[in-house]
């Protein structure tokens, strides 16, 4: 039997895109332990769009 892992797949997104109203979205793909952070996550990543870094929370 295969072993059943803590790491989940989770979708970052631009929070200063969103607000701005501009069309389009800011979106990253990354992996979590849930054991390990299970609140939600947050990461400055570069956004292509406003091309600046800007804050990316989880969402779902």
């Amino acid at each position: 039997m295969a072993k059943k892992g803590n790491r989940v797949q989770v979708i970052l997104e631009c929070t200063e895109h969103k607000a701005s109203g501009q069309p389009g979205t800011s979106r990253y793909i990354t992996v979590k332990n849930k054991k390990n952070n299970p609140e939600r996550m947050e990461l400055k990543k570069f956004n292509p769009i406003l091309k600046k870094v800007t804050v990316h929370k989880e969402i779902k």
